[in-house]
């Protein structure tokens, strides 16, 4: 019986990556299940578990969605099996001597699923769109790094002074502020991937449905039934079609987590992942198991606009007063780790990991937590604590993890929290209007780096649903960007932590790390420490 649990420090060292998991054997068992192959119906039903609020690369803000777009569309740069950036639609790039001037050139086969070229005028067109005010892209901070992409997107600049320009049909030249080492990781997220310009002008609700829908990935989407299903099939248009073994990919959208272990074992689904708590340990003996970390912080949210979470010292009071070594032991049972940051470990620096050199911001003290709450209470002239609501998007998981924090703020803070959830899109737009008082959140790193974790929190964040804003805490998120120091930048970014850690507009509860079950008749099914798995390669072996 095979167990697959990946080390630490190997999967963040290089994103690595599980290929061909289940394909041991002799041989002879090799051979014979090559020539089987042609027989086999290359499918798979995997669960993506709640409604994709987005299937628009300039809109999307959520894993799941992402899930969905990694996979029908492709930027100019894309992932290898290693999770490594290589070129994608781009067939060769050239950077100026100051490294601030990308210029990139596009293949010539790079095709739009109907058949069409990809051209540089649509991923100028797309990054401009991310940039529009119009758009309301919530990701548009992501390409503040081009020259007068932040002016644009805030109204105080043109789209025509935005450093991308289509100099031909298969040339896109674009002008950084300053040189960014991780500029190639950054191109990979979805925010950058090019749309189809004539399809987009010519109906804005191009993105709804998958009769109109038109991309340039491994997969196109050819059914959307909305609270049910995304189906994707193989894109013959795409370039590098070869290495594509899947016909067809189907999106469960399956959210109840008894409900969809249960369709695991029935064989209605080939992956599932957040698997039910109370089935963990007797899972993880299971060849189908795997466990994986992923780069992300769990969390709750406080709105420092609404009271209590006015006052600095309640909202650091409700962040010591929670166990959460009994979390992960007891509750999440995932093999989470306990967080006291916002910086998961797996970001490597000069010094060391980045977690490991910041350390811990604060450690659990029920009674400073006792007399952090008085004082606050004091300072706002409260005899009673406001009453209290804490959100949480529907999930079995969800649901019980807020549960024994509730039980944990009650019996040592003698607080009465009260429990709401919400389904996920509904969710995000409710958090997104600030109403709320605590809510549940998670961030993953597009890449592995502490400043896409410390973005979440600036003050003109679109993601920062906590109303807290920090001129101090900005600046030096400023300055880290621009910074080409490697020791200093990474200094910067630790002083950027201790601020957020210091005022404490969230607290952390765990890092994330992932538990999948997979059919083991999959090879090649590809597990990133900060995305969902990527199917671009699966095959289906038996």
């Amino acid at each position: 019986m095979k167990k697959w649990l990946l080390s630490l420090g190997i999967m963040l060292a290089t994103s690595t990556v599980l290929a061909g998991c289940y394909g041991g054997g002799t041989d002879g068992e090799s051979s014979d299940k090559e020539n089987n192959k042609g027989d086999i119906k290359q499918e798979i039903v995997v669960n993506a578990m709640t409604e994709p609020p987005a299937i628009d690369p300039a809109k999307a803000t959520d894993t799941t969605s992402g899930w969905v777009l990694d996979h029908i569309f492709e930027g100019l740069y894309t992932r290898d099996k290693e999770g490594k950036p290589v070129l994608g639609v781009a067939k060769d790039v050239k950077v100026s001597d100051d490294g601030a001037t990308y210029t990139f050139t596009l293949r010539d086969d790079a095709k739009w699923s109907d058949g069409s070229q990809v051209t540089a005028g649509d991923f100028e067109y797309a990054w401009k769109r991310v940039l529009n005010p119009e758009t309301g892209s919530a990701f548009s901070f992501y390409l503040y790094y081009i020259k007068g992409a932040e002016e644009y997107n805030k109204g105080n600049g043109t789209a025509e002074n935005v450093g991308v320009t289509a100099v031909n049909d298969t040339t896109l030249e674009v002008q950084l502020n300053s040189p960014l080492a991780y500029f190639d990781s950054l191109l990979t997220l979805w925010t950058f991937y090019p749309v189809q310009q004539k399809l987009v002008e010519d109906n804005t609700e191009w993105a709804a449905e998958a009769n109109t829908y038109v991309s340039n990935g491994p997969y196109k989407m050819t059914e959307w039934k909305h609270e049910s299903n995304v189906v994707l099939e193989k894109n013959n248009e795409y370039y590098d079609k070869d290495v594509v073994k899947l016909d067809k990919v189907t999106f469960k959208l399956v959210n109840e987590s008894t409900t969809y272990y249960q369709m695991f074992k029935t064989g209605e689904l080939d992956l599932i992942s957040t698997l039910p708590s109370d089935v963990l340990t007797t899972e993880r003996e299971n060849e189908e198991y795997l466990e994986v970390p992923y780069y992300g912080t769990y969390m709750y949210m406080f709105n420092v606009e609404k009271e209590p979470f006015t006052n600095a010292k309640v909202r650091k009071a409700f962040a010591m007063s929670i166990d959460r070594q009994s979390l992960t032991d007891n509750v999440t049972l995932g093999g989470e780790t306990p967080a006291y940051a916002m910086v998961p470990e797996g970001a490597d620096t000069p010094e060391g990991d980045f977690r490991k050199v910041g350390g811990d911001y604060f450690e659990e003290n029920i009674e400073e937590a006792k007399k952090l709450l008085a004082e606050g209470m004091a300072e706002e002239g409260w005899s009673e604590l406001p009453e209290v609501t804490l959100m949480y998007n529907t999930s079995e998981n969800h649901k019980k993890i807020a549960e024994a924090v509730q039980e944990m703020i009650s019996k040592n803070l003698g607080v009465n929290l009260k429990l709401s959830n919400q389904e996920w899109g509904t969710y995000l737009e409710t958090t997104k209007q600030g109403n709320f008082q605590m809510a549940r959140m998670g961030w993953i790193g597009i890449f592995l780096d502490p400043v896409v974790n410390l973005d979440y929190y600036l003050g003109d964040s679109p993601n920062n649903r906590t109303g807290w804003v920090n001129e101090e805490y900005d600046s030096i998120m400023a300055q880290s960007k621009v910074e080409q120091d490697v020791n200093k930048r990474y200094d910067l970014l630790h002083q950027a932590e201790e601020i957020l850690m210091t005022d404490m507009p969230f607290m952390p509860v765990n890092f994330y790390k992932f538990n999948y079950l997979a059919n083991p008749d999959f090879e090649d099914i590809v597990y990133y420490v900060n995305r969902y798995p990527n199917l671009k390669w699966a095959e289906k072996t038996k």
